[in-house]
């Protein structure tokens, strides 16, 4: 009747039908499974009320009508593309300007839901002539829908719709108190898979609402991901409150964060950077800054955990579990197994500086003079890992081998004072005044261990006066590129993630002066891998390096390139660069006569390479880093790590044989402390391989994948290696090394990049794994020759595992928490459970890789928005009033 009295000529009758039809279509309630009754019986007369609709004049019932037609179209939508809001924009354009049209909730959620579509599609088409409504038309309309979905649980339909009409960065005008955590967490979930510049542009929002809702925490662990100094300076100097101050600093220290991203840019550039900045902060925010009380709440926390009392190398080794057969056997090279057993004993006891064979080993009786040549400099150096972050007790401890005659000891106690300052700032700044004046001596390992130790001590800093001391030795043609290498590898720890011009554009003037001859020796790649490291994360700023190396007529540019690639993408996710590393690894497989059915113009041009390459031995290395370039850039996403475990595979069956030792190391950086069982199984099968140099790197591997987690099934394995690999000294000597790495700090320290719910990627643990991995490129040429001190590049990667909880005055206070496995549980409805499987335990507390911790009761309110590491808690105002209402 109502679509009857549309088609008369009466238009007087026409406003009450169309409102009595609207209030009809509003009203109706209906099962969620069945079409809602009026559009039911209005479904057969949609094209008549369409020409209807036509004929009429434009007026303000002609809008009232196009938006009953708008929910109609719905019906039609499988013939009638886009119709729903069609109407809509032609509503909205009929209506005057006083009186709007209403909110395209008002028609409920189904509609809307459907009009969010058509907008995410007709933008993505852009055929505005069929529709009508400009960009601005549609970006309105999409607000509209936004705003009712965020107001009824659909956040995350709320940002795809905002994200697909590209204006994502509007959402900050509409979250609430209510919504803005929910929007949040989806958007930062989202990162991973969106292409650049988009990644960045979500978590500049995402910011922007933690800042506009005061959640300081949040806000700064996501200037800290995005790596820009001038907000990370903008939220630490937001909260007024010092508790929420000292907070903050204890995150940015977890973070190695320079001192200069502190800093007011308007002050002088040539002062001291430390020295300005102490003079601007209270003396209780540079202590957390500068971690200097790690050490003592580390074996505090020992304490707690029961593991302060120092382990023995038996302990460890447990060899009468070992399955051998003969005793005699395992005393092949004594000198090799007195090495293996510093290196466990330094792992092992890290942090603690009480270990026997070192630190309160009797005068004279050291565990160094058990070791010969360069066997002393590593020993002499675990002393720095023993007394790891405990600069005041360890300089002392140091300083006597510093005056020995023997030049290994004295350079490895000059490595040793670089290892124990590692991640703690002094005012003392002993490190640049200890090993500077070395910087420049005459001896080899002497000049090597001041440079690599200032290295360790100042990674992440940013120090610009460390340039004047390790630039020239990197620009000097006269040095051996040893020398050379290591003083770029350094500053390259320094300013990792910096994107320093002056370092990048030595290194770049270095590689193309020196000549191929020099070039072509082993100590390249840490060449390549120092000028990588200054752009970890930083993305496409990389690029114009990239081209430059491009530029340089030599193998050695191709792993520079791909080391750059991976590093400015680091733990990104990003498919393209995935895919990208891929191509690089089939590369060589044609001209050994596999995969025939390559296309010609892929044949030519690999004929061309190999006319380049075949004068001198074609040089593969680069292959080395494409594979670890892959775990590099997927490490930082579940889903993307568990799908480069297929790709892995596969690159194990077809590979040539430098992709195949390389494999295993991919394996041990995408899941660093974090032992599942499918990884441990395959490189248990790969620690048998024919090849020994696979056999090898999946057996340090192992040790990096269980670092400092004390994996029981892990321990059994390396045991059962070391009784198979007995008459094998590489191997026995290896497996040594990875039983030392899984009781890392006797199960307190790990090595994952990742922290804060696995949300930040510390710049400097990605710098400490890389060189690590990249000493086990050529493993016979440096780990397993004269440069086994190369193991202590994972110092930077070293951090505790644990939550302390502190109270306002940062005196420890223990607390009831529940440590869990991490459930995802974002975009889920309602408050479902953040951990599964948890425990309960009172502070302090160790937490794996995939573990999370929540408080118990609500007696206290973190600062933090994640337990983890450091935590200080307020008492709940609100909590004796509940507990006296119980009683």
């Amino acid at each position: 009747m109502l679509v009857e009295r549309l088609k008369e000529p009466n238009t007087e009758l026409y406003r009450s039908a169309l409102e009595t039809l609207r209030t009809l279509i509003r009203t109706s309630t209906s099962s969620m499974t069945s079409v809602p009754k009026p559009l039911k019986f209005l479904r057969p007369h949609y094209p008549d009320l369409q020409t209807l609709f036509d004929t009429w004049p434009a007026s303000e019932d002609k809008s009232l009508f196009a938006d009953i037609l708008s929910v109609l179209a719905m019906t039609y939508s499988d013939t009638q593309p886009r119709g729903t809001l069609r109407y809509r924009l032609l509503a909205a354009s009929l209506r005057p300007s006083t009186s709007p049209l209403s909110d395209p909730g008002s028609w409920g959620h189904e509609y809307v839901r459907h009009l969010a579509a058509e907008l995410g599609e007709e933008f993505t088409l852009q055929k505005k002539a069929t529709i009508g409504g400009t960009e601005d038309d549609l970006h309105a309309l999409g607000m509209e829908c936004a705003t009712f979905l965020l107001h009824h649980n659909a956040e995350p339909d709320a940002v795809d719709l905002l994200e697909e009409l590209e204006i994502v960065d509007r959402i900050v005008q509409i979250v609430d108190d209510n919504t803005y955590d929910r929007v949040c967490q989806y958007m930062i979930r989202c990162v991973n898979f969106l292409p650049p510049p988009d990644d960045l542009a979500f978590l500049r929002t995402v910011h922007q609402i933690y800042v506009q809702h005061q959640k300081f925490p949040e806000a700064i662990s996501l200037a800290i991901r995005l790596g820009d100094p001038a907000l990370v300076r903008e939220d630490f100097n937001a909260p007024g409150n010092p508790a929420m101050k000292r907070q903050l600093a204890f995150l940015l220290a977890r973070a190695q964060i320079p001192f200069e991203w502190l800093q007011t840019p308007s002050e002088d550039e040539d002062a001291d950077a430390d020295a300005s900045l102490t003079d601007e902060l209270p003396e209780d925010l540079i202590d957390c800054l500068s971690n200097t009380r790690l050490s003592s709440h580390f074996k505090d926390f020992g304490k707690e955990v029961g593991v302060l009392e120092p382990k023995s190398l038996e302990d460890i080794y447990k060899s009468h579990l070992e399955t051998t057969r003969k005793r005699s056997t395992a005393s092949i090279d004594s000198a090799r197994a007195n090495l293996a057993g510093t290196f466990v004993n330094a792992f092992v006891n890290a942090g603690f500086g009480n270990d026997k064979l070192m630190v309160e080993a009797e005068e004279g009786s050291s565990w160094i003079y058990k070791n010969k040549d360069h066997g002393m400099m590593s020993a002499a150096a675990s002393l720095g890992l023993s007394l790891l972050w405990d600069t005041d007790v360890g300089l002392s401890h140091v300083d006597k081998y510093t005056y020995s005659s023997e030049e290994y000891i004295k350079a490895g106690a000059l490595l040793a004072t670089g290892i124990l300052n590692t991640g703690v700032r002094t005012e003392a700044d002993a490190a640049i005044a200890l090993l500077g004046d070395y910087v420049d001596n005459k001896s080899v390992p002497l000049k090597t261990s001041a440079i690599i130790g200032l290295g360790l001590a100042y990674a992440g800093s940013h120090r610009e006066d460390l340039l004047a001391l390790l630039l020239p030795h990197v620009g000097d043609d006269t040095v051996s590129m040893e020398i050379a290498s290591m003083a770029a590898l350094a500053l390259g720890f320094i300013f990792v993630g910096s994107g320093n011009g002056e370092v990048a554009g030595t290194i770049l003037q270095t590689l193309m002066e020196r000549e191929d001859k020099v070039l072509e020796e082993k100590w390249g790649r840490f060449m390549a891998l120092g000028l990588a490291l200054l752009y970890v994360g930083l993305q496409d700023q990389s690029d114009a390096t990239i081209e430059t190396l491009k530029a340089i007529p030599h193998p050695i540019s191709k792993q520079a390139q791909i080391l750059v690639d991976v590093c400015s993408f680091a733990g990104t996710g990003n498919v393209l660069k995935v895919q990208e590393m891929l191509h690089r690894c089939d590369e060589h497989v044609s001209a050994k006569g596999k995969e025939k059915e390559k296309q010609e113009s892929k044949d030519e041009k690999k004929d061309d390479e190999k006319e380049k390459e075949e004068k001198p031995k074609a040089d593969d290395t680069f292959q080395a880093f494409a594979v670890i370039g892959i775990a590099l850039v997927a490490m930082g996403e579940d889903v993307g790590a568990e799908m480069s475990l297929r790709v892995f595979n596969h690159l194990m069956q077809y590979g040539d044989p430098m992709i195949r030792k390389t494999v295993p190391l991919a394996l041990g950086l995408i899941s660093a402390s974090n032992p599942q069982l499918n990884i441990l199984d395959t490189l248990s099968k790969y620690s048998h391989d024919n090849d020994l140099q696979v056999a090898l790197n999946a057996i340090f591997a192992m040790g990096l994948v269980g670092a400092g987690t004390n994996n029981a099934k892990l321990a059994q394995l390396l045991r059962q290696l070391a009784g198979y690999y007995q008459k094998e000294p590489d191997c026995l000597f290896t497996v040594r090394i990875a039983q030392g790495l899984v009781h890392m700090g006797k199960g307190t320290i790990g090595i994952n990049p990742f922290f804060s719910d696995r949300n930040i990627m510390s710049r400097t643990a990605v710098a400490g794994l890389l060189a690590t991995l990249t000493a086990f490129t050529d493993a016979s040429a440096f780990i397993l020759d004269k440069y086994h001190w190369m193991l202590y590049f994972l110092v930077t990667a070293m951090t505790p595992r644990f939550l302390i909880t502190l109270d306002e005055e940062l005196n420890p206070a223990p607390v009831t928490v529940r440590v869990g496995q991490a459930v995802d549980v974002v975009g889920q409805a309602g408050k479902p459970r953040t951990i599964s499987g948890f425990q309960t335990h009172t502070t302090p507390v160790r937490l794996g890789t995939t573990e999370r911790a929540e408080l118990a009761t609500e007696e206290f309110i973190p600062y933090a928005h994640v337990l983890e590491g450091f935590v200080i808690l307020r008492k709940n105002p609100g909590w004796e009033k509940e507990d006296k209402m119980e009683i």
